[in-house]
């Protein structure tokens, strides 16, 4: 993305994860509250169970501005956690920020890689999406106007489930009514966009989500990558990533940014120089990708 006049530059990084991390320990860096309180103008609608599973019932919670008049656009965060542990409280910032920005915003629960694999988790934000667009009249939500956020893990699924449409992933399996899981927007916080590379295959936590290693089933590691379902008919993309990401490497998401750019899908892509996965922890690094997030959500939500 090149800059505008007027817009906000990158935060300055780090030279490497040894000075990250000694900064950290010594305190020098600012980090966001993870916890804020809830501000006396927002309401909060907690632990609405949205699909019942063999495993357990799975739940959001919705956030929104008091006496809501109209329809409002909705912003889902999906939450990260190597596909194994996580709260859907883990974006709190997030969700109480841009409700009080004036749009809905909800979270969603999902099932665990030790609770079942693939595709499991992305069948249930899934089936979380469409439960909040059939629920929209009672929230005061605008399901023409829906985007999906996620960080690490809880970006794959995002994209996942903003790329996939016309792929059924057990939508049967909702029973929470007929409307579509179609998205109008979706931001990936440094998520894993293609789980066949040799890093990927290497790793244990692609392995456990799935449930396989790479040499006894790769049609699976294929199928479970989002960039595997890139077309034209994608919605607008936005993708932050750190240059000393230790998780997911930069290819992860170079791959998207050239799988997007081919079928002309927008592409609102934000290296950050110097800083790590989950760096939007640190208040400067929040500041800037709230700025533009701000701006493709009035692009994209509310036209």
């Amino acid at each position: 993305m090149k800059a505008e006049q007027n817009d906000m530059k990158p935060p300055r990084g780090y030279l490497n994860n040894t000075f990250l991390k000694w900064s950290a320990m010594l305190g020098w860096i600012d980090m966001v509250d993870t916890k804020p309180e809830t501000p006396q103008n927002i309401e909060v609608f907690n632990d609405l169970e949205f699909k019942k599973t063999e495993q357990r019932s799975l739940f959001l919670d919705i956030y929104r501005e008091k006496d809501i008049d109209n329809p409002t656009p909705l912003i889902i965060f999906v939450h990260g956690g190597s596909w194994t542990k996580g709260n859907k409280k883990d974006y709190l910032i997030y969700l109480l920020s841009y409700a009080e920005k004036g749009f809905v915003t909800a979270s969603l629960s999902y099932r665990f890689s030790q609770e079942a694999k693939f595709p499991a988790a992305v069948e249930d934000i899934i089936c979380g999406i469409k439960w909040l667009k059939n629920n929209a009249v009672e929230y005061g939500i605008d399901s023409n106007n829906v985007a999906i956020v996620g960080g690490s893990s809880g970006a794959h699924l995002a994209l996942m489930a903003a790329y996939t449409m016309g792929n059924s992933f057990g939508i049967e399996d909702c029973d929470s009514g007929p409307a579509s899981h179609k998205v109008d927007a979706v931001v990936n916080f440094y998520g894993p966009t293609d789980l066949t590379t040799d890093y990927a295959i290497n790793r244990k936590e692609p392995r456990f989500f799935i449930g396989a290693d790479y040499k006894s089933q790769p049609d699976k590691y294929l199928i479970a990558s989002p960039i595997y379902y890139v077309t034209k008919d994608d919605p607008p993309t936005m993708t932050f990533i750190g240059t000393l990401d230790e998780l997911v490497p930069l290819n992860q998401t170079n791959k998207l940014d050239q799988s997007l750019k081919k079928v002309n899908v927008y592409h609102d892509y934000h290296i950050l120089k110097g800083w790590p996965h989950t760096m939007d922890a640190v208040r400067l690094v929040n500041n800037y990708t709230q700025h533009y997030m701000d701006k493709f959500f009035n692009q994209y939500l509310r036209d």
